[in-house]
């Protein structure tokens, strides 16, 4: 395959000239801050190797010399919310005369892999990243490489870089607190994939609610798998099969959202009469559902527009302390907790 030969061969070419493969990306882009010595043995290198640079990034560079490309890694392109973050970094490079070159790895380590050897034989000037877990090494390769690196919705465990990601344990907090109000005692957690820093967040929120108020947590009713819709159909028919079923279950995300409610209306169940629901992540069609949904909700188009503006100021300041940026949620009352939005009668 022609983009394996690249990726292959542009690792070649920085281990001959004895550089990173950002500074490689750097002399077949024209950068005029590499030194000519350094230009001199990555040109040497790419001779010796005998590597071919990509041509549609060439002429793309060649046209627009002050433009950037930029990679964009999203794990799941089914969530609406990872549609607005796209948004946001897309309209965000337009009006910088920059393009975003986008890749879906499904939640799919061997499949982000694959999308980050594409692009990093494309030489993209940086990566918005959202990591497959809190320890990808896919994406840690990439910063010890030194691209420009900033992640979103998710950060790293072990190494510090530019992070932008809604406030998750704060907005799951205000969705159990709310129900907990509404005199619910008995809450069950539709979560995510574990693995996920935004499943582990979310979940300290909804036991820091129940720590607040007094209220013991049942670890039998806080059930996770993956971050899907098929998983919330399955955990939720699980939740409901308990003798003492819970009287409300907060949802981690809107795919595990519809696949609970998708579980409750089988069962030929009333919300909010016979069981409450609340979601993180609002969606524009949450006020259409019946009855109208009680979300978290997040900011994604911001997400996405200060993640590129991050991302922008590392690639013209590599040296600069990484930046961590937390988006404030809202929750969005509405009658799927069994209580009145504000201002309704």
């Amino acid at each position: 395959m022609k983009t394996a030969k690249n990726v292959v061969s542009l690792k070649t070419v920085a281990s001959l000239a004895g550089v990173s493969i950002a500074t490689v990306s750097r002399v077949l882009n024209g950068d005029p801050v590499v030194k000519d010595e350094t230009r001199l043995a990555v040109q040497k290198a790419i001779k010796t190797s005998g590597y071919h640079p990509n041509r549609v990034a060439q002429r793309l560079r060649a046209t627009h010399r002050s433009k950037k490309l930029i990679g964009l890694l999203i794990p799941d392109i089914q969530n609406p919310f990872y549609v607005d973050v796209i948004r946001g970094i897309e309209e965000y490079a337009y009006d910088h005369g920059s393009a975003v070159v986008i890749g879906n790895f499904s939640q799919d380590p061997k499949k982000e892999k694959l999308y980050i050897d594409i692009l990093r034989s494309e030489s993209v000037d940086g990566f918005i990243v959202a990591p497959s877990d809190g320890r990808d090494q896919h994406v840690e390769e990439l910063i010890q490489e030194g691209n420009a690196v900033v992640c979103i919705d998710r950060g790293l465990t072990n190494r510090s870089v530019d992070v932008v990601k809604s406030d998750n344990e704060t907005g799951a907090f205000h969705a159990v607190e709310h129900l907990i109000k509404l005199g619910h005692r008995r809450i069950a957690h539709i979560t995510g994939d574990p693995a996920i820093p935004t499943t582990r967040e979310r979940i300290s929120g909804y036991m820091a609610a129940h720590q607040q108020y007094g209220l013991p947590v049942d670890n039998n009713i806080i059930r996770g798998r993956q971050s899907d819709f098929i998983s919330g159909v399955a955990l939720t028919r699980e939740i409901l099969d308990l003798p003492d079923r819970p009287t409300a279950i907060f949802t981690a995300n809107n795919l595990l959202t519809l696949g609970a409610l998708e579980a409750i209306h089988a069962r030929g169940l009333k919300i909010p009469a016979e069981i409450a629901v609340v979601g993180f992540d609002d969606v524009y069609w949450a006020t259409s559902l019946n009855p109208p949904l009680t979300a978290v909700r997040q900011h994604g188009l911001e997400i996405g527009q200060r993640a590129i503006e991050l991302l922008y100021q590392r690639i013209q300041h590599p040296a600069r302390l990484p930046a961590n940026v937390i988006v404030k949620t809202e929750l969005m009352v509405r009658r799927s907790c069994g209580s009145r939005p504000p201002g309704e009668e």
